[in-house]
């Protein structure tokens, strides 16, 4: 029970200080990255900290995925954007959200899941399945069974930068009429 509360209460302590201290970045409210190293750089979607400042209580579930899509496009824009000259820095992600077509029309290939991010997806699973939950406003199950590893290089993404930047515009377009 220590652990499950420690899960929950951790995004809210670590997000800022990580942020002020530079180890993360926010590209967008609801996509983060961490400080590049080694040549790679580290994707990650909101934490249940962000979900809970950040999403609009009144929105409904299409609406709040809708968002947390388009913020993730967002950021990712913002991360092409800041890497554009380091065309060989490798992005890499995990997630249990997008979909491997989609990730490949964006640029990114998949590739193995680390056993070490199983671990601590399911050793956050009570946490996930809060952000999950919030995320479709109501109780709902993550499919973390589903969990994939994306990666790609700046310049790869940078190529698909017009499909990302258009898929973001559809999904501002479709945000704005339903809401």
């Amino acid at each position: 029970m220590f652990f499950a509360v420690l899960t929950i209460i951790a995004p809210f302590y670590d997000m800022p200080s990580l942020k002020k201290s530079g180890r993360v970045i926010y590209h967008s409210p609801l996509f983060i990255s961490e400080k590049p190293t080694n040549r790679a750089i580290k994707i990650h979607g909101g934490t249940l900290f962000d979900y809970y400042f950040v999403i609009d209580k009144k929105m409904n579930g299409k609406q709040r995925t809708n968002f947390i899509l388009q913020q993730y496009l967002d950021g990712l824009l913002s991360l092409m954007e800041q890497y554009k000259e380091n065309k060989h820095l490798i992005v890499k992600g995990t997630s249990y959200i997008i979909n491997e077509r989609t990730a490949e029309k964006m640029g990114f290939k998949t590739i193995k899941t680390d056993t070490f991010q199983k671990i601590i997806l399911n050793f956050n699973f009570l946490n996930v399945l809060l952000s999950y939950s919030i995320a479709k406003n109501k109780l709902s199950f993550p499919a973390v069974n589903n969990t994939k590893t994306f990666q790609a290089e700046i310049g790869e993404l940078i190529e698909r930068k017009e499909y990302v930047e258009n898929l973001n515009q559809s999904l501002k377009r479709m945000i704005a009429s339903n809401y």
